[in-house]
C-alpha cells in the first residue's frame, strides 16, 4: 500500500463515506440476536436498507474507475503497464480478503476464499479492463449482457445432482459451482452449502461496477451540471421500475445478486449519487460533509481494520462481574450498555459507538493528510 493525496470529487468521497460507515454500522451490532429490521439483511428474496450497501460500493468503484483511468485512456498511456497496476491493486485486495478472514489461526485448509474484498478485487479489475479496452458507448450493452447471461444461467440451466434450475439457497446453480470448485470447507462459515459472494454471482457484480463506470462517464461530461442531475435522477427512477419488474420472473435477492436486484440497487445508487452531487458540488452546501469525507478518502483502510479489531475483541477473554470468562467485546457491551438499555437499543448503541470509534482513527489519519491506496 502507499500514502498519498490526491484531488477528488467531493460528492463521491461523501456517498462512499455514508457507504462504508453504514457498512461499519451493520457489520458490528452489540448483538446478533437483537438488530432492527432496516440494519439486517433480507433474509433470501426482497430488500432492505442494509442490501443497498455493498451494491452502493462497488457501484461507487465504477465511478471513481471512470475518474482515475480516463486521461490515461485518453493520452494512450503504456497498456502493459496500466494492466499491472491494475492486477497488483486487485490481488492486494483480494489477499486482504483473505488476510481478514483468516485471521488469526490462517487454516488454509478451511479459510473462506471468497468474501467483500475479494469481490470487490474481481470486479475492480474486470470492470477497469473493460474500460479501458471498450468504447463506452458499448459498455452499457455489457453490463445488460452479463445480467441477461446471469438470468439464463440460474433459471434455464438444470442444476446437477437437483435436476432443474431452482433460486433456493442450497440448491441453485450458484451454489452447486461454489461447492464444486471452491469447496464446501472454505465458504461462508454462516452456510457452508453456499457463499453470498460466491463465484457466479460475480458476473452480476460486475455489471454492477459497470453501471458505476457509465455513470462516471456522465459526471465527466462537458455539459450543465442541472441536467447531470436530472438525467441521473431520471434513470435511477427507471432502475427502480425495471428492477421492480424483473423481480417478478427473477426476485430481487442479495445473496444471490440477481439481476433485478442489480437493475433495482443501480437505480438507488444513481438517486443518492445525483442527490448528493446536487447538494454538495452544486448547492456548495458542505458543512454537514466532513465526516463522511475522512470516511470516504481511507475507507478499505477503515473496513480492513474493523473486521481485524473486531475479531481481536472477540478472542480477548476477561472476567466478568460473576467471575465468569468472557470476550473483551461482550465485556465492554455488557459493561456501558446493556444495563441501562433496552437488548435492541443496547445493541445499536455499540454498533453506533464502533462508527464514532473509527472516525476518531481516520480523522487522526485525515489531519495528518495520509490516505491509504491499495
Amino acid at each position: 500500500m502507499t500514502i498519498q493525496k490526491n484531488e477528488r470529487l467531493l460528492s463521491l468521497d461523501v456517498f462512499r463515506g455514508i457507504t462504508i460507515a453504514g457498512m461499519i454500522l451493520v457489520n458490528n451490532p452489540g448483538s446478533w440476536n437483537h438488530i432492527y429490521p432496516a440494519l439486517e439483511h433480507a433474509s433470501w428474496n426482497g430488500v432492505t436498507p442494509t442490501d443497498l450497501i455493498f451494491p452502493f460500493f462497488l457501484f461507487i468503484v465504477g465511478v471513481a474507475i471512470t475518474i482515475s483511468l480516463t486521461k490515461r485512456k485518453e493520452r494512450k498511456d503504456n497498456q502493459l503497464k496500466l494492466f499491472f497496476q491494475i492486477f497488483r491493486r486487485s490481488a492486494i485486495l483480494f489477499l486482504l480478503g483473505l488476510i481478514m478472514y483468516g485471521f488469526p489461526n490462517y487454516d488454509l485448509s478451511t479459510i473462506r476464499i471468497m468474501g467483500v474484498l475479494q469481490r470487490i478485487s474481481i470486479c475492480y479489475f474486470a470492470a477497469s479492463i473493460i474500460f479501458l479496452k471498450v468504447n463506452i458507448k458499448i459498455i452499457p450493452y455489457l453490463a445488460f449482457g452479463l445480467l441477461f447471461f446471469y438470468w439464463a444461467l440460474m433459471t434455464l440451466i438444470p442444476v446437477p445432482g437437483v435436476g432443474y434450475a431452482n433460486l433456493y439457497p442450497s440448491t441453485n446453480l450458484g451454489a452447486w459451482v461454489d461447492r464444486t470448485i471452491i469447496g464446501v470447507q472454505h465458504l461462508w462459515a454462516g452456510s457452508k452449502v453456499w457463499d453470498p459472494e460466491g463465484l457466479l454471482s460475480d458476473i452480476p457484480a460486475i455489471a454492477t461496477t459497470l453501471f458505476g463506470v457509465i455513470a462516471g462517464n456522465w459526471l465527466r461530461k462537458s455539459i450543465d451540471t442541472l441536467s447531470k442531475v436530472i438525467w441521473m435522477f431520471f434513470w435511477g427512477n427507471v432502475g427502480l421500475v425495471l428492477g421492480t419488474i424483473w423481480d417478478i420472473w427473477f426476485p430481487i435477492n442479495k445473496n444471490l445478486w440477481t439481476s433485478s436486484f442489480v437493475i433495482f440497487t443501480t437505480g438507488m445508487a444513481l438517486q443518492f449519487l445525483s442527490m448528493c452531487y446536487l447538494i454538495i458540488d452544486i448547492k456548495g452546501f458542505k458543512t454537514w460533509t466532513k465526516p463522511f469525507v475522512i470516511y470516504g478518502v481511507n475507507a478499505i483502510t477503515v473496513f480492513f481494520l474493523s473486521g481485524i479489531v473486531d475479531r481481536i475483541l472477540v478472542m480477548i477473554k476477561v472476567r466478568n462481574s460473576s467471575g465468569q470468562n468472557t470476550s473483551l467485546m461482550n465485556y465492554l457491551y455488557t459493561t456501558i450498555f446493556t444495563w441501562w438499555l433496552s437488548p435492541i437499543n443496547a445493541s445499536l448503541a455499540w454498533a453506533v459507538l464502533n462508527v464514532i470509534f473509527w472516525l476518531g482513527f481516520l480523522w487522526v489519519l485525515y489531519r495528518n493528510n495520509i490516505f491509504i491506496k491499495v
